[in-house]
């Protein structure tokens, strides 16, 4: 059957998932594409759920959102509460059949791919059967995605990271549940405790802090690695038709004036393009799988 336009009639609702590692620029991706085609996102970071430590977690702000509706960002109250991937599943459904019988495509975005994957392949949820899925996969290279990592850390810093973890510190926290999770508080364990006097440290504040958050560099680097690695599994293993965009050069560009024009075209186009495709239900070529390296790169470490 064909609509009245003569393209092929889908009745399956269609959703839109926006993967990448951390630093990539999804938030941006997924609201430019909500603005364009008046829908709106789903968080998908299981740590930017809970509320608070917006530094911390990246969340995108009130400004930025430009109006979009975000659901799952920033809804769980307390700090220590697990909030599971079933969880995920159950609350992501609900505003996934809320926002598609508005009659509008879903845009799912976040680093979380673990939840990603449970959502669209547990027999469970039958997602595959109900929905129609698009994935887009921003992707930078790594030498470039370190060095925006480690000034994005900085910028979170002058933005007022430390007083954030300092606001959520105690004396015997449990940092593998909850929003403690996140990377930026348990790298600071060490200088606050010693801020705190809980413990006799021989290093100078000032050394503790830089290595704690040297420690954030690094290991936000490590997630990175760990989140292509995932998305690679899914694109290699599942078969998941991940299209790959490469906004390697939108980092790379020298001011904001250059930022932004590499983002309209080597980010925003494709992608308008490649999600227009997909809802009008058309098929096209895309981009070719991306080479993978036969090892992840070292870890660089900033002494």
């Amino acid at each position: 059957m064909k609509s009245a336009h003569g393209a092929p009639k889908l009745n399956k609702p269609k959703v839109v998932f926006i993967m990448g590692a951390t630093g990539t620029g999804k938030s941006k991706l997924s609201i430019d594409l909500a603005v364009h085609y008046q829908t709106e996102v789903i968080n998908s970071d299981k740590i930017q759920v809970y509320k608070g430590l917006d530094v911390v977690t990246n969340k995108v702000t009130h400004l930025e959102c430009r109006g979009v509706p975000h659901h799952l960002l920033g809804v769980i109250d307390d700090p220590d509460v697990d909030f599971s991937v079933h969880d995920f599943c159950r609350d992501a459904l609900t505003a996934i059949n809320q926002i598609t019988q508005r009659g509008r495509a879903a845009i799912v975005a976040g680093g979380s791919n673990s939840f990603i994957e449970v959502l669209v392949e547990d027999p469970t949820y039958n997602f595959k059967s109900i929905y129609d899925c698009c994935f887009l996969w921003l992707d930078v290279s790594p030498p470039v995605l370190n060095d925006r990592v480690s000034k994005r850390v900085d910028e979170m810093v002058a933005a007022g990271l430390i007083d954030e973890v300092r606001g959520v510190f105690i004396p015997q926290p449990d940092y593998s549940r909850g929003i403690r999770r996140a990377i930026g508080v348990p790298e600071m364990d060490r200088f606050l405790r010693a801020e705190n006097r809980l413990i006799d440290d021989e290093k100078p504040k000032e050394v503790l802090l830089d290595e704690a958050i040297n420690e954030i560099k690094v290991n936000t680097f490590k997630l990175t690695c760990r989140q292509v690695e995932k998305i690679r599994m899914l694109r290699e293993e599942r078969g998941w038709n991940i299209r790959r965009i490469d906004a390697t050069g939108v980092f790379e560009s020298p001011g904001a004036a250059d930022v932004e024009k590499a983002w309209q075209s080597l980010v925003l186009e494709p992608s308008l393009a490649m999600v227009g495709d997909f809802l009008k239900g058309h098929e096209k070529s895309f981009s070719p799988p991306y080479q993978f390296p036969a090892t992840l790169p070292q870890v660089p470490v900033e002494m």
